[in-house]
């Protein structure tokens, strides 16, 4: 079986209720995952259902786009952190990437890290489904210059979600020094097993039940 604590378990769908939301937090609590995540709009609401607990609440930030600006990413960030997130999973400018506006893409990360401080953990989801290899790596160069803690492959409302081949890209370009999330599309504790023999640290999924007791 692989361990609870590798996981963030994960509601995101736009008709997420309240009584959905808790009853992620219930199952999190029973199982000890690494973190629940959320929308924004249920981050206070997550903070107090976890409070005292070791399981982290988790926010997603320029979801599922990155599209807005970054003073509008930092905002986000900065409301979360203000409920009680611990985790922040921010979205990249995926066409400022394409674009190889370089700088923006690490300064907006930066940015966020510097507004999350040493205690709030970034993740960087690149939405590798869009991306070439070559700038999956250079958006985990980047990740790591900016100082984020982890990089992390997909949304999950993409075109696609994770692939072994390029956690195992991600993981090598980033080296030990950083986690790698993968999420999207993993259902199965087969999914999962193969998603961390490729590298990752963190398995974001919705199906963490399921997974856990195969």
């Amino acid at each position: 079986m692989i361990s609870s604590s590798y996981f963030d378990h994960t509601i995101l769908k736009p008709d997420a209720t309240e009584a959905m939301v808790a009853k992620v937090c219930t199952e999190a609590l029973q199982y000890g995952f690494a973190s629940v995540c959320v929308n924004q709009y249920y981050t206070r609401f997550v903070a107090e259902k976890l409070a005292g607990s070791s399981v982290k609440v988790c926010t997603v930030v320029g979801f599922p786009l990155g599209m807005t600006t970054t003073a509008v990413k930092v905002m986000e960030t900065k409301a979360a952190i203000t409920d009680g997130a611990q985790e922040i999973d921010m979205v990249i400018n995926v066409g400022a990437l394409k674009d190889q506006k370089f700088d923006y893409v690490k300064e907006e990360i930066r940015s966020l890290k510097e507004t999350c401080g040493s205690d709030i953990v970034l993740k960087v989801i690149l939405e590798t489904c869009l991306l070439t290899k070559e700038e999956i790596a250079k958006a985990c160069e980047l990740s790591k210059a900016a100082g984020a803690d982890f990089v992390k492959t997909s949304t999950g409302f993409s075109s696609g979600g994770a692939k072994v081949e390029d956690v195992a890209l991600m993981r090598k370009t980033v080296g030990q020094e950083m986690g790698v999330k993968a999420s999207g599309g993993i259902h199965t504790a087969e999914d999962a097993k193969a998603m961390l023999d490729a590298g990752a640290s963190r398995l974001g999924t919705s199906a963490t039940l399921a997974i856990i007791s195969q």
